[in-house]
Formats: structure tokens, C-alpha cells, sequence
């Protein structure tokens, strides 16, 4: 990104009660201001598929309308103020979304009606026309809702693409025009959030999944793009095989693509969907570079990632194209796990910062590129990721061996490991230096966000006000203020 500086990663979801774009996300604006921190680095905020999973969701290109705030709706006079209040669902720390979703869709129908009634509909019709994206999903989004449906089980007039648009006034295109209106005022409080960011000096950095999901609008409307058998079912599937988070790796199965096809139409659905995202983000994580060069093609009917295979994928090509339309997008390249000598070549050919994840630094190989003597300025530096424990709860489940290693590489007695993590990878000679919440709370390992390899249980963690104690923004400040990542340009 061109400038020394650190940020904190929390994704949106994971805001206090009521966690939504309105006053919790601007409350965190303020909250990261005061640490000195000049980034927010979120997970990916699409419709979340099977499981609230981020990494599968409905759509490349729409916003999670959960955390479309309602009071903001209230003030516009969309809501009542009772209506415009929500109980909290779930713990303190952890969200019931099931149970938010209930209390909330009924009232934003609710506003959608008064929204109808004030003569607000034209609105829709000119966001569609400028998110080209829009109406596919919206569509696809109200068949959803009233089938309850995966979209491989819908009538054909529906299931088969182009479908048939629905006649207006029928249940249908109301709630196809329901579901433009969550997106349209999911924008305009986006932006809103953007641009009280940018008055901060603070970037937004996106997180962009590359796959979607099968029960996705991309899927269904792009099937052309995507490697299937001859009834229309994915013919493989998406994943990673054995690795140090699963012994029978990861069968993620998502539908794969068909890269002959992309290519044959100048990859124009990875413009789009780049266009939109930076719409959205100032910088973008690219999860699972790696599957660019080559990716795990697992065949459909495995049950796990072990018996898989690497298939080529459309490497510089890709990225060519991007730059080509778009000019250079401001990328980080999520390069964890297997990665093979083609996928660091390519990485530096194309000039993108990679990841060093501490928690994995530790093993004993002093080659290790995560070690913080071997890190390098364009690179963005991580006490963990969403996938990984929290420090503390590494800390408790690390092996003596490898305690012993963190103690002598670092010269630390290991009393205050969370500090000591986060003090070196402000440190780093990485430009940026990105902290897990949990770390710059110094939480245990119950505010794990994410088990890779398990598929419940995940994606619910959030933070209480109460856990933010000034003597941790201070700590945090005093580094960053020391390590000089608290100036733009420096």
C-alpha cells in the first residue's frame, strides 16, 4: 500500500451489538483513530452462504444486508423508533444470527413498504441500472426466499438461465424489488462508512474469496464459466488437500472454474467483480492466490480433499486483464498454506505484497519466511489470521518445543506473549502490520473465530464495549507511535 502503517482486522459482523454500518461501525472508526491504527481490514461482506460462512457466499458482488443499520432507516422515517430498536440476540461475545434475522426481516419489509408508499421506487431502478450485477441477484434472492430452494431444485423456467423475468405486481417482483432495496440502502450506508473513514485517514481492505458458492446468483447465472458434467452438477469441486489444519485437508466444495471460458471473453466476471469490490474497499485481500497458478480439483463425489489433484489455473493472464481495465489494483496476496516456487514467482512478478503470519513462524527452519528476520517491506505482517487461534489460546496449546523456539528467537520469557507477538510485528520491516481484535484485546482462545476443516460453530464471535479498556489503546498507540506506522507517507 506504500506507506508504513498498522490496522486492526475485525470483520463487520463481529461489531458490538447491534453490529451494523450505522453507529457501532463509525464507534469503531473512532476506536481505531484513537489506537493510531489506519486500517480496517474486514472479512468478506457478502450474503454469507451455508453454515454464515463469508468465504461462500451468495454473491460476488452484493452486501451482507445484515448489517444494514435500522436506525438508520428510522431517521429517513422508514421505520418506526420501536420498529428501529432491536434486543440484542446471542452473548456478548458471540452472535445468534438465526435469531437476528427473524426480528430483523420483518421490519425491513416494513420499511421497504413505506419506502414503496413515499414514492421512492425510480431510486431502484437507477441503482440497478448502475450495478449491472443487480437484477440477477435480486432475482435469485426472492426465488430463494420463496422456494427455500438451492436453485438446482427450482421450476425450469427459473432454474434454467436466462429465466423468466417475473410479471410485475405478482409476489415475485415484490420481492425481487424488496431485495433491490436492501442492496440499495446496504450502498448508501457503505458509503457513508467510506467516506467517514477517509475523513480519518483510515482504509478500508476488503477481503475477496476465489471461489463462490454453488447455491450462489454468480453460479447460477455464469454456469458457462464454471467446470460441470452433463447434467449441470459440478463435475469437481474446491479445496486444499492435507495440511497442518486438517489431516484430510479441506473439501471447501465450491464449484470450480472453467478458465478456457474466462479467458475466451477477457475474463469480463473478474473486472466486474473487481470493479465492484474496489467500489467497496480501498485494498483487497485475494484469499487462496495460490489457486490462480494451480487448484486442488477434488472430484464431486469424494467425500474428503485427500484424493484430489493440481489443476493450472489462468496465472499472469488474469491480472494482466485486471490492470488492463481497471489499472494496477491495490492487492494483498493471501499466499498461506502449500506454496510452490511458481506461486512466489508469480507473486513478485506482478509486484503484490504476500502474508507472514507469526503464529506460524516458529517451527525451527530458519528459512522460515514468517520468521521476523526473514520478513521483507512489501509484505503485510499478521499475529494470525481469522483462521487461527487467538495468541493467547496458540500460547496455552503450543507445544514445549516450540515455546522454547518463540522465547529464544524473540529473547522474551514468554509472561506477556500476546504484547510481545503484537510489539514484533509492528516492529517488522513489513510496510503494513495487521492485528486480530482478540490480540489487541488479548483474548484466550473462546474468541476464535474460525476452526478451518469444521464446518459449525464458526463466524459468530464479536466483541463487548466493555472488553475495550484504554490501557490496551494505549499500548497499541505508544507502538505504533514508536515503530513510525502512525503517519501517512512514512
Amino acid at each position: 500500500m506504500g506507506q508504513r502503517l498498522a490496522g486492526i482486522l475485525l470483520h463487520a459482523t463481529s461489531l458490538p451489538h447491534p453490529g451494523t454500518l450505522g453507529a457501532p461501525a463509525h464507534r469503531f472508526l473512532d476506536l481505531l483513530s484513537r489506537a493510531g491504527a489506519r486500517a480496517w481490514q474486514m472479512l468478506p461482506v457478502c450474503p454469507p452462504g451455508p453454515y454464515d460462512s463469508p468465504y461462500a457466499g451468495r454473491s460476488a458482488f452484493a452486501g451482507d444486508d445484515r448489517l444494514i443499520d435500522l436506525e438508520w432507516l428510522g431517521r429517513r422515517g422508514w421505520l418506526t423508533p420501536e420498529d428501529a430498536q432491536l434486543p440484542n440476540f446471542g452473548t456478548p461475545n458471540r452472535v445468534d444470527f438465526a435469531g437476528l434475522r427473524a426480528a430483523r426481516l420483518p421490519r425491513l419489509r416494513r420499511a421497504f413498504e413505506r419506502f414503496v408508499a413515499e414514492g421512492c421506487r425510480p431510486r431502484l431502478a437507477e441503482f440497478a441500472a448502475a450495478h449491472p450485477w443487480l437484477d440477477d441477484y435480486a432475482l435469485f434472492e426472492a426465488l430463494r426466499e420463496l422456494t427455500g430452494q438451492p436453485w438446482w431444485e427450482w421450476p425450469a423456467e427459473y432454474r434454467n438461465y436466462p429465466p423468466s423475468r417475473p410479471t410485475p405486481g405478482t409476489t415475485l417482483a415484490d420481492e425481487v424489488e424488496f431485495h433491490r432495496f436492501l442492496q440499495y440502502v446496504f450502498d448508501l450506508q457503505w458509503q457513508e462508512l467510506r467516506s467517514a473513514a477517509r475523513q480519518r485517514g483510515i482504509l478500508l481492505i476488503g477481503d475477496m474469496p476465489i471461489f463462490v458458492d454453488r447455491d450462489s446468483a454468480d453460479h447460477w447465472a455464469h454456469r458457462p464459466l464454471f467446470l460441470l458434467d452433463a447434467d449441470g452438477n459440478p463435475a469437481v469441486v474446491a479445496g486444499v488437500p492435507p495440511d497442518a489444519f486438517s489431516d484430510t485437508g479441506q473439501r471447501w466444495g465450491n464449484p470450480l472454474y472453467d478458465w478456457d471460458a474466462m479467458r475466451a471473453d477477457g475474463y469480463a466476471w473478474w473486472i466486474s467483480r473487481f470493479r465492484r469490490a474496489l467500489d467497496l474497499f480501498d485494498a483487497l485481500r485475494v484469499d487462496h492466490f495460490r489457486g490462480f497458478v494451480a487448484a486442488w480439483h477434488i472430484p464431486a463425489d469424494e467425500p474428503t480433499a485427500v484424493n484430489g489433484r493440481w489443476v493450472p489455473g489462468p496465472g499472469r493472464a488474469l491480472f494482466d486483464a485486471l490492470e488492463g481495465a481497471l489499472g494496477r489494483p491495490p492487492i494483498i496476496v493471501e499466499d498461506l498454506g502449500i506454496i510452490t516456487d511458481d506461486v512466489r514467482a508469480l507473486r513478485d512478478a506482478l509486484g503484490y505484497p504476500g502474508m507472514a503470519v507469526l503464529q506460524f513462524a516458529f517451527g525451527g527452519d530458519p528459512d522460515n519466511p514468517y520468521l521476523p528476520r526473514n520478513h521483507r517491506e512489501n509484505q503485510v505482517v499478521y499475529t494470525g489470521t481469522h483462521d487461527n487461534d487467538t495468541t493467547l489460546g496458540w500460547w496455552t496449546n503450543l507445544p514445549e518445543w516450540e515455546r522454547d523456539n518463540v522465547r529464544r528467537e524473540l529473547g522474551i520469557d514468554g509472561s506477556r506473549i500476546v504484547d510481545d507477538l503484537v510489539r514484533t510485528a509492528l516492529e517488522s520491516v513489513a510496510e503494513t502490520a495487521i492485528i486480530p481484535m482478540q490480540d489487541l484485546l488479548a483474548l484466550d482462545g473462546s474468541h476464535r473465530m474460525n476452526h478451518p476443516g469444521r464446518a459449525e460453530g464458526n463466524w459468530t464471535w464479536r466483541f463487548a464495549p466493555e472488553q475495550v479498556t484504554p490501557e490496551r489503546l494505549e499500548f497499541f498507540r505508544a507502538l505504533v507511535e514508536r515503530t513510525g506506522r502512525d503517519r501517512p507517507g512514512r
